[in-house]
């Protein structure tokens, strides 16, 4: 890989990881009550509604500073992909009001984690030498 790619690789992180970042700062603020209620209706214990906070906000810190992106990307697409199945499901194929693909925005953080799960973090990481950077 060039420095321009590596360099590509730093920005996608940073930009996509902080937005997700701030999911999961909100839910600390103001709670986890509406996940904790869809683990409820489909039967499922709600201590598991606190594992958010390793989807939104360890897993998004890990890719921000590069350490263990591969494992973090991993983490980071399977909480997108839980996401869609529990509340999302519905709208996999409807349009939102501007016209866009109901579920973009997380798909898009959902192949995010696959990429940097796939790629790795690239030179600009604080951790590059195991399996899991």
């Amino acid at each position: 890989m060039n420095t321009k790619q590596h360099i590509g690789l730093l920005l996608l992180r940073v930009s996509i990881a902080f937005t997700m970042l701030i999911y999961g700062i909100s839910k600390l603020n103001f709670g986890i009550e509406y996940i904790t209620g869809l683990l409820d209706q489909y039967g499922l214990p709600t201590l598991l509604g606190y594992g958010v906070f390793v989807g939104e906000i360890i897993a998004p810190i890990l890719l921000i500073i590069g350490f263990r992106t591969k494992l973090a990307g991993l983490v980071f697409a399977i909480n997108c992909f839980v996401a869609i199945l529990m509340d999302r499901l519905p709208d996999v194929l409807s349009l939102n009001e501007h016209g866009g693909w109901a579920i973009g925005l997380i798909f898009i953080y959902m192949m995010f984690g696959i990429a940097m799960f796939l790629m790795g973090a690239g030179k600009y990481a604080l951790s590059t030498h195991s399996k899991w950077d």
